[in-house]
């Protein structure tokens, strides 16, 4: 036997996916007699819905909207309030489901639906820092604090010898996973059962419990294989309780694929945000202050904020800081997670601000940045588990030729093109959440490991299997794991790149237990639990952190901005899988290049909704824009995490990516571009 943690093996489930076996949502069951649904978007920005109307039609089972809708138990999230009022609060929201004997009959028929509506206003869609709405939430994402103030930060800017002070914003963004969200569900003998594509199958069977007044036992999620979410699948979505509503009308299973479009409306994304950060600094580049006032959108319905200004809490050392969360309540849909929900956009703020700062002092930006290295956590003053940024940053240096970089920008040219480099730091929180798991010897004496995890296409199936192979000190081709099903032990969501850590915690521990025993014998089991492990955790400051380097080209003619490469160097404590770490950190660093670049939800201020809602006009990174990436990570040993000693990875290499890339162009050309995207036209006027 050899230790499995630590070695690249290969998906579990990858000849299961190539070859189709491996099932989805909208692929299972295929029940004899199934029906299939199709929604019903609301065609105005705000306004009430009178009626709702559908000639007969013989292939039509059901039409549902608020006036015949069955009344549903009071979820928290009032997005999933599906069909219970005749506001409209955004366009694109659901106002009727069509149920139908096939899919092309009942996308035909909701085509042909009639719905009158009152009332209708134009939308009130439009975010800005002085918009009348605003308010402090009492919280944001993940509970960190709306404000933090330490110090005197305005009194220190004011005598501080050199200030930055600047606004920068980010785009709306949407997940766009591979898999639209979708659910197959069925009632029998008063259980549900749902077939559904997302993040938490426990999450989404409470949800369900408390939506449709069943004990939590009587709701059975299914989630074997999810293609992607990137946190729009982290939360119960619409499509679930209405598969489940329309199952019940009809008496029949019945099948809703939200199509592409439905993706742009009704199941989040990242909200746009408004950055003012100032950062105050002595002659050498040591800084004084720090502010950032982060400024975001909500629905009128329901709220969520991300956490835009928590990393600037931790990344640098400054006696003098602030930084504050605000919110408006406009008629859009409600934003929910995308990959590095906060940390994404208000790290390229004030990485950007950073890079400023550099060229104001004459300070190399990776000097700048080591300056002002903290020696504990400057938000808590708890001591670091680990850190590596500087570590990352030399590193990152050395191997990305940043000696090569001249220091004033736009003097390296190739024919009509401008060529640079830029660098930013990355940090993200370590997030552990409590899980169960459980272990069993089967009769063959394979030992099978269950735990209501969820695969979003991470590898946590082959991840899982290492870790207790590890743990029960048997080859990881002994073990089996159980996951994607709420009936399996309960687990938090896949999420907050707290999974591994999560339920690796716990399957650590069911392992050990079963160890215990003494022997593997056919029928010996064991359970765990790690509420209290978890909640004992010391008093101190877990971050995973990197760098980021990119050197892009920037065409003078055209302003076009290509990256040409870019590199990533983490530190992220012990890595369970190289393969499968490789894969998380590229695919985040490509989401940074899409939202530094390309990526624009685009909103219409006059009908509401985004304009550009389908993959043809939202633009996200092809093959041909995703060249040279390269990511690695530097040795580090944490002993203060869950037993692996890992960080979470899923995330962290989306941040800082976005600001690379734009310090690169300013290196490239002398532009400053401070809202993303960086498209052409910020750059070719300033040429």
């Amino acid at each position: 036997m050899t230790a499995s943690i630590g070695q690249p093996i290969q998906r579990t489930e990858s000849i299961a996916k190539v070859t189709g076996r491996a099932r989805y949502a909208a692929e299972q069951p295929q029940a004899v007699g199934q029906l299939y649904a199709w929604y019903v978007p609301a065609t105005v920005p705000a306004g009430t819905v009178e009626r709702v109307e559908l000639d007969d039609d013989p292939t039509v089972h059901a039409i549902i909207w608020h006036g015949n809708a069955e009344k549903l138990g009071e979820v928290e999230d009032a997005e999933l309030h599906v069909l219970q009022s005749n506001t409209v609060a955004y366009r694109g929201q659901i106002v009727a489901v069509v149920v139908a004997d096939t899919l092309q009959d009942a996308r035909a028929a909701a085509t042909r639906v009639r719905v009158q509506y009152t009332d209708v206003r134009s939308p009130d869609n439009t975010l800005t820092a002085e918009h009348g709405s605003l308010y402090a939430p009492e919280s944001v994402n993940a509970g960190f604090p709306t404000d933090v103030t330490i110090g005197e930060p305005d009194a220190a800017l004011q005598t501080a010898e050199h200030v930055v002070d600047n606004w920068y914003s980010t785009a709306p963004m949407h997940n766009s996973p591979m898999e639209p969200h979708a659910t197959t569900a069925q009632w029998a003998d008063g259980v549900l059962t749902l077939w559904d594509s997302t993040q938490a199958p426990s999450g989404v069977q409470g949800d369900l419990a408390t939506a449709f007044d069943l004990e939590p036992e009587n709701v059975r999620v299914v989630a074997e294989n999810v293609g992607g979410g990137f946190g729009a699948k982290g939360s119960t979505r619409p499509n679930a309780i209405l598969a489940a509503m329309a199952a019940r009308a009809t008496g029949r299973t019945v099948k809703l694929v939200l199509p592409r479009q439905a993706l742009f409306d009704v199941v989040g994304y990242r909200t746009p945000t408004l950055n003012h950060v100032r950062l105050g600094a002595d002659s050498t580049g040591v800084l004084q202050a720090i502010t950032h006032d982060s400024f975001q959108q909500t629905s009128t319905i329901f709220e969520f904020c991300e956490q835009t200004s928590e990393s600037t809490r931790h990344i640098y050392a400054a006696p003098n800081r602030r930084t504050t969360h605000r919110l408006a309540k406009l008629d859009v849909g409600t934003p929910r997670w995308m990959r590095a929900p906060g940390e994404a956009p208000g790290m390229f703020a004030v990485e950007t601000a950073i890079d400023e700062l550099a060229a104001a002092t004459g300070v190399d930006p990776i000097e700048l940045r080591v300056r002002n290295e903290p020696d504990v956590d400057p938000a808590s003053g708890n001591p670091f588990s680990s850190r590596s940024v500087v570590q990352c940053l030399r590193e990152g240096a050395e191997k990305f030729g940043w000696d090569r970089r001249d220091s004033t920008p736009g003097q390296r040219r190739e024919g009509n093109t401008l060529v640079g480099m830029g660098v930013a730091t990355a940090s993200y929180p370590v997030l552990i959440s409590p899980s169960t798991a459980s272990a069993r010897v089967e009769s063959d004496g394979t030992i099978t490991v269950s735990v209501a995890a969820s695969d979003i296409g991470t590898g946590a199936r082959t991840v899982l299997r290492q870790i207790a192979a590890d743990a029960l000190e048997v080859d990881a081709d002994s073990v089996t794991v159980e996951l994607g099903d709420s009936a399996l032990p309960t687990a938090p969501g896949a999420g907050g790149s707290s999974g591994t850590s999560s339920w690796g915690w716990a399957v650590t521990k069911v392992c050990h237990s079963l160890k215990s025993q003494g022997s593997y014998e056919p029928g010996n089991s064991a359970e765990a639990d790690t509420t209290d492990d978890v909640e004992g955790q010391k008093e101190l400051a877990r971050m995973a952190f990197g760098a980021q380097f990119a050197e892009v080209a920037v065409d003078i003619d055209t302003g076009e901005v290509r990256v040409r490469r870019m590199l990533g160097v983490f530190g992220i404590g012990a890595v369970m899988n190289p393969r499968l770490a490789r894969s998380q950190l590229i695919g985040g660093m490509t989401f940074g290049l899409g939202m530094a670049l390309m990526e624009n939800g685009i909103t219409d201020h006059e009908f509401g909704g985004f304009a550009n809602h389908d993959l043809a006009e939202y633009h996200i990174p092809a093959c041909a824009d995703v060249t040279d990436l390269e990511a690695v990570w530097v040795e580090e040993v944490d002993t203060e995490l869950a037993p692996m000693g890992g960080k979470g990875i899923g995330e962290i290499g989306a941040v800082g990516s976005s600001a690379a890339i734009g310090n690169a162009v300013y290196n490239a050309t002398g532009v400053r571009v401070r809202d993303l995207p960086i498209t052409l036209d910020k750059v070719l006027p300033h040429l």
